[in-house]
């Protein structure tokens, strides 16, 4: 798919931009003038510096989904959502802990099935433990597996 010289310029800003302020309003802005390539890469970029965890841990990429999902709830009811019950969880048991946790459930969450409609599967938590795999022991990755693979069907 070829873009537009507009759209070009605009991925080239969010490339360089580094500021979660102005990478929302980039999202915003793209949103309303109905560039959904351009509001997807703010909004992807946006959760991606957002953490204050060092990038490639699993802290980071567990933050980046918190994130994530945040702003899929917010948007989605039109007021400011946050996760509370998982963020305690992780004051609580940390990280590692939470993931294991909730990919162990029985049946998925929402909060995957909404990453899974959006088209954000790598943001789930399931994928989170598959990038760390020497962190979970092999009964969580099998399990994060096929969820995922159970996702990508429904």
């Amino acid at each position: 798919m070829t873009e537009n010289k507009e759209t070009i310029q605009a991925l080239s800003l969010v490339a360089k931009c580094t500021n979660p302020d102005d990478l929302k309003r980039l999202y915003v802005n793209a949103t309303k003038l109905g560039n959904k390539v351009v509001a997807d890469a703010a909004q992807r970029k946006r959760f991606a510096v957002l953490p204050a965890a060092e990038p490639g841990t699993v802290e980071h990429d567990v933050w980046q989904s918190i994130h994530a999902l945040e702003a899929a709830l917010s948007d989605e009811r039109g007021k400011t959502t946050r996760l509370a019950r998982t963020r305690q969880k992780i004051s609580r048991d940390g990280e590692i802990v939470t993931v294991r946790d909730l990919i162990m459930k029985s049946a998925a969450s929402e909060g995957f099935k909404m990453l899974m409609e959006r088209g954000w599967p790598e943001l789930a938590f399931e994928s989170v433990a598959l990038r760390h795999p020497d962190q979970f022991a092999p009964e969580i990755l099998k399990k994060a597996e096929d969820r995922l693979s159970d996702g990508a069907r429904d």
